[in-house]
């Protein structure tokens, strides 16, 4: 197993991936509870119509009295992008995102097998859910401040780089899987028909996000078992439960 110069508070092991949050985001955040599934064996057949739909009306359901910004878990992001300088209603976590998507357009475009039922499944718990093609990640993957230095891929093949201390992910070749945290993933690692491997990141920030999380992590096992018949890796990551083998 090949260690990362930098320290880190938390690790997960996937084969010969480590994953982490840095010791800097834990003291700045002590409140982040984060979830972590792997798993091989994903194709683009899989038949996710009924959960997809399941999982969509869990989302509806909780936006019948509200707007998406009235969630807690929502909220919590907001204060959250509010103390890294940036304006909550011009960057908004992916779960926000795609819940406004929904309360506007009433469904969302079908990506990927995968990706639907991640994203329905982020839209049911309001909480944030990355999901990147393991291939494609250098080993470590390091969820971070940004030192400006690192090369963000768009899904248009640009090249940009994210803003020194914004949180990013960054990977063992210096590359931003994600800007502003979790506002936008990178195309580079995007999951696409030829993904087989797969790791998923959801992270929360409000009152009840440890024991949202763990609902969340055995839920996205769960389905993931059902629709491609594998046995998915999971982790859940906190500042009292640093550290995880697999």
């Amino acid at each position: 197993m090949r260690r990362t110069s930098r320290t880190v508070a938390s690790w997960y092991l996937c084969g010969d991936m480590q994953v982490s949050h840095s010791a800097a985001l834990w003291r700045d955040f002590p409140e982040l509870a984060a979830g972590v599934v792997a798993a091989d064996g994903i194709t683009a057949e899989a038949v996710v119509d009924a959960r997809v739909a399941a999982f969509c009306g869990a989302a509806e359901s909780r936006l019948a009295n509200g707007s998406e910004s009235d969630l807690p878990e929502i909220q919590a992001w907001r204060r959250t992008f509010g103390r890294l300088g940036l304006k909550p209603t011009q960057y908004r976590c992916a779960s926000e995102a795609l819940l406004r998507r929904l309360r506007k357009e009433g469904v969302l475009p079908r990506i990927h097998p995968l990706i639907d039922l991640c994203n329905a499944i982020s839209m049911a718990f309001a909480i944030p859910v990355a999901v990147l093609d393991r291939d494609e990640i250098a080993d470590p993957l390091e969820i971070r401040y940004a030192d400006g230095t690192e090369d963000y891929e768009t899904f248009a093949g640009e090249i940009e780089h994210p803003e020194p201390g914004e949180v990013t992910f960054a990977d063992g070749a210096n590359r931003s899987h994600a800007r502003r945290w979790c506002n936008r993933q990178s195309g580079a690692s995007a999951v696409r028909d030829r993904t087989s491997s797969v790791l998923i990141v959801a992270e929360a920030l409000h009152a009840s996000a440890a024991a949202d999380m763990e609902r969340l992590v055995e839920t996205l096992a769960r389905e993931i078992s059902a629709a491609w018949d594998v046995t998915p890796r999971t982790a859940l990551l906190t500042a009292d439960a640093p550290r995880f083998d697999v």
